[in-house]
């Protein structure tokens, strides 16, 4: 059965930091991509960082470059998202997805292709 729970969240200052884990069981072994979205009411779910839990490309949307960080656990089964130098307009619910097999995209992660989701977990930034 796959799983996955963020957590994490919660309600800081601009230019704080906050660590969010995804907790994932059940997808990758053998290898997954794994990746973090967001999404405000009315707008698209975006793509904030995505990767391979082997090796290859990282991905980072423009507006997080140089603040956010995703890394992965020795176990595999812990994605991390560290986020850095926190904007009010990063304030977001933010959701941990993954995808058996090979990571790639088009200019940016699509949601369409991840198959299994958290419940998301919220992050509110005040300036």
């Amino acid at each position: 059965q796959v799983q996955l729970a963020e957590s994490g969240g919660g309600s800081v200052q601009a230019g704080e930091s906050l660590r969010l884990s995804c907790a994932i069981s059940g997808v990758t072994s053998g290898g997954a991509c794994v990746a973090w979205f967001r999404q405000v009411p009315g707008k698209e779910r975006e793509g904030v960082a995505a990767r391979h839990t082997g090796l290859g490309s990282i991905y980072y949307g423009d507006s997080v470059k140089g603040r956010f960080t995703i890394s992965i656990d020795d176990t595999k089964e812990t994605v991390f998202l560290q986020m850095n130098r926190l904007k009010p307009e990063d304030t977001a619910t933010y959701y941990c997805a993954a995808q058996r097999g090979s990571c790639w995209w088009v200019g940016s992660p699509s949601s369409d292709r991840f198959d299994y989701w958290g419940r998301g977990t919220q992050v509110t930034v005040s300036s």
